[in-house]
């Protein structure tokens, strides 16, 4: 076997030129693609990087996540003062369901707004409030034989009475867990 020819300089490992095609050299190589440790960088080793952050939170209208709120605040107590007539108890999951209704479209409609969880809770805690004197008022309709609709206008004064009689610990609980539920339900759908 033949030696290549030595560099002038003394270094063994220099070549004087491109190097020849032989064994230990390889013959054809393909193409590299850039190394990018990163996936989500693209392009060469100026261009690319990573992409922009996302917005900062939803914007919505706030106006018109109140007026949904209201909105279902009324239907929701409806219906709960209906489960309550129906079952004949108060029941914690229908005012947690209360406050996830109204919470919920009013963060999905009004966005992130720092007050609007607030708003919700509030709104909540009188559904829930509200749903509690329908029931009773149904229950008490359905045994005079009187209209719902007068005994929870005209009568008033004494349901809500009625209602302050009857109330115990559950009772302030289920307002409560409407008012958390609708607060914490507000942030989540508005993020």
């Amino acid at each position: 076997m033949t030696q290549p020819p030595q560099p002038q300089d003394g270094n063994p490992y220099a070549q004087q030129g491109p190097p020849q095609p032989g064994y230990g050299y390889p013959q054809q190589q393909p193409p590299q693609q850039q190394y990018t440790p990163f996936p989500q960088q693209q392009g060469g080793p100026m261009g690319g990087g990573f992409p922009p952050p996302p917005p900062a939170g939803r914007s919505g209208n706030v106006a018109l996540g109140i007026v949904a709120a209201v909105v279902l605040a009324l239907v929701t107590a409806w219906i709960y003062g209906a489960i309550m007539k129906a079952v004949e108890a108060e029941i914690g999951y229908a005012a947690v369901g209360v406050g996830l209704i109204i919470g919920f479209a009013a963060g999905k409609i009004g966005g992130r707004s720092q007050a609007l969880p607030f708003v919700c809770a509030v709104l909540a805690l009188g559904a829930v409030y509200l749903g509690q004197l329908t029931g009773y008022a149904m229950a008490i309709a359905d045994l005079g034989n009187v209209s719902f609709l007068d005994i929870l206008t005209d009568h008033f004064s004494d349901l809500n009475e009625g209602w302050k009689h009857e109330a115990d610990f559950l009772t302030y609980l289920f307002l409560l867990v409407g008012a958390a539920a609708a607060f914490g339900s507000t942030k989540k759908a508005s993020l």
